[in-house]
């Protein structure tokens, strides 16, 4: 996979994923649920497929405090690349680390045509730890 320096399709791709990885944004239904494809699943880091109703959900009722998951504030990201598969379809990776469990992230986003304009949507999403 080679990257695509300055291309729109990745860089609203990685965008759209970190502000999936903003704490407000993953407090609100309304915003996560703009971001996420009908058909949205995920296999995450827990071993645990999610859909798109139940990521959702799971995710407005995460906080710093008590998080469902692990506190949103304590993410780190890095090492993102992505590359554009074909004009509709974006693939991103990169590493992530939270309360010092390190996870590898791939993410598969599509472009959504609709009649109010066009935008990114995440198709697929994939957690799988890894140690150091």
């Amino acid at each position: 996979m080679s990257e695509a320096p300055h291309n729109a399709a990745v860089e609203a791709a990685v965008a759209g994923e970190l502000r999936l990885l903003d704490p407000e944004v993953r407090r609100s239904p309304e915003l996560v649920g703009a971001l996420l494809h009908p058909d949205f699943h995920e296999f995450g880091a827990s071993g645990r497929h999610w859909d798109r109703a139940a990521i959702i959900d799971m995710l407005a009722t995460e906080t710093e405090t008590e998080p469902v998951a692990a506190p949103v504030s304590a993410a780190r990201a890095w090492r993102m690349r992505g590359a554009q598969l074909s004009p509709d379809v974006v693939h991103l990776t990169f590493d992530m680390e939270r309360n010092g469990r390190r996870v590898h992230r791939s993410s598969l986003w599509r472009r959504s045509r609709e009649a109010a304009g066009e935008s990114w949507l995440l198709y697929f999403h994939q957690g799988t730890p890894f140690t150091v």
